[in-house]
């Protein structure tokens, strides 16, 4: 049994980004301008070799150790982390036709909104040139203008409200063993309808300035003679 995990490069370009995201969290609530966090995510099809044993009262689910690997689809989401609102998508895929078709059933989530700002990773397909790859021109302009693409630093889902809801839907659906494509959509869009209907929202609590002070050393490390002068001075 092993851990993995994978350690970010903070140097300027991922305090640049990260500051980005964190500045955009912390602005009020605007109707007309909402963040939006966005990700996809694998979920794997898995099925049961050996039924598994009927539920009594008073004892948890039993089920076999063995199990059969059924393929796998992907898990489109999105959060508005200050009203509730969410989308969830399941495809086959996750290319730039399944992030177009995303983004298209998100834009029309806010017909009256300016601009949707929508946080996401810096993944190939999270951008623009997926809706002219896969609708007209016209149309491919008319979306693109809907959105602000906010990045996330490679390397820091941790920044991205997302994957807090994510985490929710592990616990609560996608932790157990579900065998095909529709079930697990069903599942999902079950979840995230309930969570959304009990008006669910995410409290942010890692602000500009909470940043500034616990990576205080990374940023000193990017312009040390700034930091040296200013010591002086107090």
């Amino acid at each position: 049994m092993k851990k993995t995990w994978c350690i970010s490069t903070l140097d300027s370009r991922f305090i640049a980004q990260m500051e980005q995201v964190l500045w955009v969290y912390a602005l009020p609530y605007d109707p007309a301008y909402p963040v939006i966090c966005f990700d996809e995510r694998p979920c794997f099809l898995i099925g049961e070799r050996v039924d598994a044993m009927a539920m009594q009262s008073g004892q948890v689910r039993r089920e076999h150790y063995a199990y059969e690997k059924l393929g796998s689809c992907a898990l489109l989401a999105a959060i508005e982390p200050l009203s509730g609102k969410r989308l969830a998508q399941v495809h086959a895929h996750r290319t730039k036709r399944e992030y177009a078709l995303f983004c298209q059933a998100l834009a029309e989530q806010y017909p009256q909104a300016v601009k949707l700002r929508l946080v996401q990773d810096n993944l190939n397909t999270h951008n623009p040139s997926a809706f002219y790859e896969h609708l007209p021109a016209v149309d491919a302009f008319a979306l693109a203008q809907r959105f602000e693409m906010i990045y996330t630093p490679k390397c820091a889902s941790w920044l991205n409200m997302i994957e807090i809801e994510f985490s929710a839907l592990a616990r609560g659906c996608l932790h157990q063993r579900i065998p095909t494509q529709e079930k697990l959509e069903r599942e999902v869009l079950t979840l995230v309808a309930e969570r959304e209907a009990r008006g669910v929202k995410i409290d942010w609590q890692f602000s500009l300035e909470t940043a500034r002070h616990k990576l205080q050393r990374h940023y000193q490390h990017l312009n040390p003679d700034l930091y040296a002068s200013q010591c002086r001075k107090t």
